[in-house]
């Protein structure tokens, strides 16, 4: 299936084809406007199985999708929440081979979605950071102290129990870069009196694993 009309019908299909979709797009590049039209499509299947194939692409060769970096920030503004929290991840992705440094421009928009009413928004924020970290290590200070915020920003305690722990994985994932240790610690150690019984776990292994 290497047509644009074979690849649409393998969207359409019941069954979820998108890793071989995604391969198929990898190895013939021009069909790749057919998946970034897809997001546009009133047919939800096809809608939400071009995000997923976008995403998968992002991870296996974001060096495609780059030049389209401005198609994904408009989808941040995107009414559907699936469609958006792909656009959070696709740019995460792309920050490998963002040779040009644009997340800087959009980065206080990034991390403004740390303070969505959606607690599965902010999550996507957090869970991303620690790849961005890696790709634009450059960021990382800016990027530490936007997480280390979760927990006092205004949503339900639970929730920003939940980001907390999150947050905490994040920051095992990149900790020997980190300058300011002593903050990540304090933070961490906040959390061994979360009434959440997993971010309390999250925060006394990490002390175990980090606290000198």
């Amino acid at each position: 299936m290497n047509t644009e009309p074979e690849i649409l019908k393998l969207i359409q299909k019941k069954g979820d084809f998108s890793d071989q979709v995604a391969a198929k797009i990898i190895a013939k590049p021009k069909l790749l406007p057919v998946i970034l039209e897809g997001v546009s499509s009133p047919t939800p299947r096809v809608k939400f199985r071009s995000a997923k194939i976008l995403r998968i692409i992002s991870i296996k060769a974001p060096e495609l999708l780059y030049p389209h970096w401005d198609f994904f920030i408009d989808l941040l503004n995107s009414d559907n929440s699936i469609i958006m929290w792909n656009a959070l991840d696709v740019i995460a992705n792309l920050t490998s081979t963002d040779s040009e440094h644009r997340f800087d421009e959009i980065f206080s928009q990034y991390y403004q979605f740390l303070e969505d009413e959606s607690m599965v928004t902010a999550a996507h924020v957090v869970d991303n950071s620690a790849k961005i970290v890696i790709n634009r290590p450059d960021l990382q200070d800016k990027i530490t102290e936007a997480l280390l915020k979760v927990d006092k920003i205004p949503r339900d305690e639970n929730c920003q129990d939940i980001l907390a722990g999150k947050a905490i994985l994040t920051f095992q994932n990149y900790y020997d870069s980190i300058k300011d240790k002593d903050k990540v610690i304090s933070f961490a150690e906040k959390q061994t009196t979360s009434k959440r019984n997993a971010t309390r776990t999250k925060a006394l292994k990490f002390l175990e694993k980090f606290k000198d």
